[in-house]
């Protein structure tokens, strides 16, 4: 019997087993959706297209992922891998699709990362420069930000998960706080649930423009899967995690949503928007709760990016070091630190094309904010709900093809599928809205999502150069599996022998 014990083992370039519990998945993916900074962000975009039942959509949002979810994590009982999304769709549509989904993998989530990093850069050189009169560009701070992220990354995931839950605790009480106290003063027209009646919202003519909104702002929930590898027990952590984040994640911006609704007044919410998105949340939290908290929100709103950035790229550090474990890009980057077991080589590789990239942004002058975060994150949003939505389709056929009588029909079958629906409507959405996600209307900036198509294309020619070499994006590791785990097809954690032969 081989021993699993990590500190009896020579090194083996595995991640750590069992470091983290629900509770550090659960900061990773909610910080990647920056409560703080989205609320602030698109609120006044979401209630200026829709008006009073803007919560609403962050509702019906909510429901649409938890569908997704179901499958995804009842499918994360059975595949464990860094590779994330690439792993899941290998096993239910094979080899090829799974080069394609990688390949689209690295490409939506360094978008969101590369998107960020701008909005990062741009609000810490705003705050800087207003509250100590120190003024830098933008790419300085996020220059500095990605030297820390690469800190970060280099060291034990449970350093990251620690500072991420210090960060999110601090953003989360702001917004509980302001949401308390906004209904205990009775709001500028008395507390009612009007956001929350379905009329309000589909009678705004714009149903589907405000939930493809709502559910971008919760891209990066999905990444609880890729902590897999080091979760404790990740047949019941990582799908526990899943159903938290999705929820906490949904109560966060509902409840957030209906309370800038009810400090604004249902009759006047959509008029304040449009007059004034910068300062529509803001405005009412100093009324509300006060001009100290509205300083301390303004400052949150950049560790809420930085947040954001950390759980974004410790996400493209294991999809490339699990990449580079299988042969599929050069094995260097399938290397752990020996003491901190972390996939440090790919961590900094991803940091080193980050900041080149946010450099060529700088050289070229574009704008952080209106260019490099709306046109990334805009093109990010879509590659991951678009694996979501393959990856949906994935789950049911793989429970399919295990031929197992005793799976419950609507965790590996109905809610897949009504989620990969509700996925694809929001993805229709976002193509033929690209200009108004992104702000991009003309030039190659309108084309952005095609990058999409190509790099899928990437994927699928990559498998065949590598046919001989690579027989999977997710190469197992047979004996260094787990004890916790018995039932995982790919990643670090090997099958158990039924489900092989079920593979094979």
């Amino acid at each position: 019997m081989v021993s699993t014990d990590p500190a009896a083992a020579p090194h083996d370039n595995r991640l750590r087993p069992h470091a983290i519990g629900v509770a550090g998945i659960v900061f990773f993916v909610v910080a990647a959706a920056a409560p703080l900074a989205a609320t602030l962000g698109l609120a006044p975009i979401t209630f200026g297209i829709a008006g009073v039942g803007a919560p609403l959509a962050y509702v019906i949002a909510a429901a649409i992922l938890l569908l997704f979810a179901t499958g995804y994590a009842t499918m994360s009982r059975h595949v464990t891998s860094s590779a994330g999304f690439a792993a899941f769709i290998e096993q239910g549509f094979g080899r090829t699709a799974g080069f394609a989904a990688a390949a689209t993998a690295v490409l939506a989530y360094y978008a969101m990362l590369l998107g960020i990093y701008g909005a990062l850069g741009f609000f810490a050189a705003f705050e800087m420069d207003r509250v100590f009169g120190v003024e830098l560009a933008w790419w300085v701070w996020t220059l500095m930000a990605g030297a820390l992220v690469a800190v970060f990354g280099f060291l034990d995931v449970n350093l990251s998960a620690r500072v991420l839950g210090l960060l999110l605790i601090g953003e989360v009480a702001l917004l509980i706080l302001f949401n308390l106290v906004v209904p205990a003063r009775g709001g500028a027209e008395g507390v009612s649930f009007e956001a929350f009646v379905p009329d309000n919202l589909f009678s705004s003519g714009a149903l589907g423009l405000t939930i493809l909104f709502a559910a971008s702002s919760f891209v990066g929930f999905e990444a609880t899967a890729i902590y897999g590898e080091e979760a404790r027990d990740p047949r019941r952590t990582v799908p526990k995690a899943t159903y938290i984040s999705v929820v906490l994640i949904g109560v966060i911006y509902a409840w957030s949503a209906w309370s800038i609704g009810l400090a604004h007044g249902g009759s006047k919410v959509q008029d304040a928007a449009n007059a004034d998105p910068a300062g529509f949340v803001f405005g009412v939290n100093t009324e509300y709760v006060g001009n100290w908290s509205t300083e301390i929100m303004s400052v949150l709103v950049v560790t809420s990016y930085f947040a954001t950035v950390l759980a974004f790229h410790n996400t493209i550090a294991r999809y490339l070091y699990a990449l580079g474990r299988g042969g599929v890009f050069p094995k260097a980057l399938g290397v752990t630190h020996a003491r901190f077991k972390s996939p440090y080589v790919a961590s900094l590789v991803g940091t080193g094309i980050s900041l080149v990239v946010v450099g060529g942004f700088a050289i070229a002058d574009a704008d952080p904010f209106a260019q490099l975060f709306a046109w990334l994150t805009g093109l990010g949003a879509i590659g991951i709900l678009s694996l979501q939505a393959v990856t949906a389709l994935a789950a049911v056929v793989f429970f399919r093809r295990r031929g197992d009588l005793s799976a419950n029909v609507w965790t590996t079958v109905l809610a897949p599928i009504l989620g990969a629906a509700g996925l694809v409507t929001i993805i229709v959405l976002a193509v033929r809205n690209w200009s108004l996600l992104s702000g991009a209307s003309s030039g190659l900036a309108a084309h952005l999502p095609w990058l999409l198509v190509i790099a899928a294309a990437l994927g699928v020619l990559l498998a065949f150069v590598k046919r001989d070499t690579v027989g999977s994006v997710a190469e197992s590791f047979g004996s260094h599996a787990p004890s916790a785990s018995d039932a995982t097809l790919s990643g670090a954690v090997a099958p158990d022998s039924d489900e092989s032969a079920q593979r094979d």
